[in-house]
């Protein structure tokens, strides 16, 4: 029974995932590249990247959730 829950929340999380990657389109977040400390001055360097999500991702994602979910709920 502790495997059909596992299952159940890993579909419900997939179809959250897919919604969001569909709605969203992509996400940025922010990476340090370079830090560097010449006595009391300390340079830094952040780069800034783009991850965009295929829409076949998403498609893909809610389409596994709600296999996961349909199947779960046939076993029953």
């Amino acid at each position: 029974m502790g495997d059909m829950n596992a299952i159940r929340i890993v579909g419900v999380v997939l179809i959250v995932v897919g919604i969001l990657g569909l709605a969203l389109g992509s996400f940025s977040f922010t990476k340090e590249t370079h830090q560097a400390q010449m006595g009391p001055l300390t340079i830094e360097v952040k780069d800034k990247q783009t991850v965009n999500v295929p829409i076949w991702a998403g498609v893909a994602s809610i389409a596994v959730g709600g296999a996961l979910l349909f199947f779960r709920a046939k076993k029953k």
